[in-house]
């Protein structure tokens, strides 16, 4: 990829990483922030938010899994930085992808990757500028799955019982 937009969109780990590579094609918000956000429909960037809770991130490991797409250690997927650029081809308040699951959402195609950005990020569409540095992972990333580069390290990690959905119907 030669280009990055200069508009970005801030998505949190590991929704982020699953547009670009994962195959989601729908972000999931409401019509409310898609308004206040000035959101619509063209090419931006994906900027991976700072933030990344392991309540989130073990359900949405879960649920994936059920459909066959493997999301990367907490630790290694970056934070803090734009990792891409997707287009926005509409919004949209129906939809039969398995990504959608909210009020509204934005139908995404064409995903392209670059290597990460460092970027700060903020609500709604944005024009990010390239500094800092990528997030450090915290303590839980490292030691998430009990597996801290031991002996079972690359063994999918499972769940005796579904992780408890953190957040409302987005990921149906």
């Amino acid at each position: 990829m030669t280009s990055v937009p200069d508009i970005a969109l801030s998505v949190r780990q590991p929704s982020a990483w699953a547009i670009i590579h994962g195959g989601k094609d729908v972000e999931n918000r409401s019509l409310g922030s898609i308004r206040a956000g000035r959101m619509r429909p063209g090419r931006i960037a994906i900027h991976a938010a700072i933030g990344m809770k392991q309540a989130e991130y073990d359900y949405l490991v879960w649920r994936w899994a059920r459909d066959g797409v493997a999301v990367p250690r907490p630790d290694e997927l970056p934070r803090r930085a734009i990792i891409g650029s997707v287009e926005v081809v509409e919004i949209i308040t129906e939809s039969d992808s398995p990504w959608f699951g909210g009020e509204a959402g934005l139908l995404l195609r064409d995903p392209a990757p670059c290597d990460p950005i460092p970027a700060s990020g903020e609500l709604g569409y944005f024009t990010w500028e390239a500094g800092g540095t990528l997030a450090e992972p915290l303590p839980w990333m490292r030691k998430w799955g009990g597996a801290e580069g031991g002996l079972f390290g690359d063994l999918p990690v499972g769940f005796a019982t579904p992780p408890v959905k953190p957040f409302g119907r987005t990921g149906k």
